[in-house]
């Protein structure tokens, strides 16, 4: 049965589980009828978009997989400045559609990551300095609550515009002019740790809004390689990446292209390549010399002793600074629970092919956490309760983490919504 292999496999084999059966409404009415099923029948569901979540159990299911591939379509309005975007699309695939209209939206940095996911989860974006996250770019969500009922939810409707409880088919977002842009990927050798470490200590002081770096440190066969991504919104990068690209490289390429082009460039770097995976988020507020070397280390640590337990292994640690004022653009939304400040969604992952070793590789990254997070408290960063990034996070963590403050009134909307709390047979966050 190909649609069934199709409907439950993710990204991840970690977070694919074997379905009763799946299930691919192609309609609102669909949707709205087989939410009446469950609900009657009180049978475990989860709803899968892309399936890139790396969390067992929060997409995938033993009960009834709910595949959203049939809502595909992309539709640009340029009355009202916005694109519908349906909720079984990945971001590649909306790119692909927006790349000769002249406008583009603010969504996902790789290739196979599904709509549904990042918005829901918040969603970092290269453009995320210009414009905030993925979810303060939403004009609108075609929603179907637990009850069956079909609405489009807008900022007016306070509750479920600050606490989504149902599933979204469909979503209306925020338009923006998009020309070509300038960036790529380098690598780079462990000797050249200091220049890189510099070059992201200075990049934090740029205040370019247009500009994105990412650094990823992966150890992997005894070996720590280091790795930046470049964007820039426009077709040459202004010399705000001066410092990067003065640095010796073992190879990669930056260069003027098509926003759609720099996607399919970045995808073969992030593939799970058929492994396991699991991720944990480390929200810091700046990349300080001494939390680098922090991430370095804790980085060629945990390698060195997972490394022997599975030839497959690859450990790596992403570091990733924004603008400081990403969360200015507020959509009035559960997530952030605190947009005084910013917070940077570093993230520590772990791929391996031994599915015995799930909790092993889990505990190293939850002590990896533990670790950097102290070492950013001790660097005077006021991170005692800086979300974390839902998208990142490992399971298990206490939904105030991500959520702070705001848990008990997204509980309180739940109980009015859906008092049946249909929701509560699916996957994910559970309030």
């Amino acid at each position: 049965m190909p649609e069934y292999s199709f409907d439950i496999e993710h990204a991840a084999p970690s977070s694919t589980k074997a379905s009763a059966c799946s299930v691919e409404p192609g309609s609102v009415k669909d949707m709205s009828e087989i939410l009446h099923i469950l609900g009657s029948t009180q049978m475990p569901f989860a709803v899968k978009g892309g399936g890139h979540a790396t969390n067992p159990g929060f997409s995938s299911t033993r009960g009834i997989q709910i595949a959203m591939r049939r809502f595909n379509e992309t539709k640009v309005n340029s009355a009202s400045g916005t694109v519908e975007v349906g909720a079984g699309l990945t971001w590649d695939q909306v790119y692909a559609t927006l790349a000769l209209t002249g406008v583009n939206v603010v969504g996902g940095r790789m290739t196979g990551v599904g709509i549904a996911g990042l918005m829901l989860g918040g969603g970092y974006s290269y453009k995320t300095s210009q414009y905030g996250l993925a979810l303060d770019n939403v004009a609108g969500y075609e929603l179907v609550l637990p009850n069956g009922t079909v609405i489009c939810v807008t900022s007016n409707d306070d509750d479920l515009w600050f606490g989504l409880r149902g599933i979204v088919t469909k979503f209306i977002l925020k338009s923006h002019p998009q020309s070509d842009i300038w960036g790529g990927f380098l690598f780079y050798a462990e000797n050249q740790l200091d220049a890189v470490k510099n070059a992201l200590v200075e990049f934090q002081q740029k205040n370019d809004t247009k500009a994105s770096v990412g650094v990823s440190l992966s150890y992997s066969s005894g070996q720590l390689s280091l790795l930046s991504l470049f964007f820039y919104d426009g077709p040459t990068s202004s010399g705000v990446f001066g410092d990067f690209l003065a640095i010796p490289t073992t190879g990669g390429n930056v260069s003027t292209m098509s926003f759609f082009d720099l996607i399919q460039n970045m995808g073969p770097l992030f593939g799970t390549n058929g492994l396991r995976q699991f991720c944990e988020s480390i929200p810091v507020i700046h990349y300080s010399p001494a939390l680098f070397d922090t991430f370095v280390n804790q980085t060629k640590l945990w390698g060195a002793r997972l490394s022997p337990l599975d030839k497959n292994m690859t450990l790596s640690s992403a570091l990733e600074p924004f603008d400081k004022g990403l969360f200015s653009h507020g959509s009035g939304s559960a997530y952030l629970p605190d947009r005084s400040h910013a917070v940077f969604p570093s993230v520590v992952t772990a791929q391996w092919s031994n599915a015995s070793l799930d909790e092993t590789m889990a505990i190293a990254l939850r002590n990896m956490s533990k670790t950097i997070n102290a070492a950013a408290l001790a660097d005077g960063q006021n991170v005692s309760h800086a979300a974390a990034y839902g998208n990142y996070a490992l399971f298990g963590r206490p939904l105030e983490d991500l959520y702070g403050g705001n848990v008990e009134r997204v509980r309180k909307i739940r109980a009015a919504i859906g008092p049946e709390d249909v929701m509560g047979l699916a996957g994910g966050w559970k309030f």
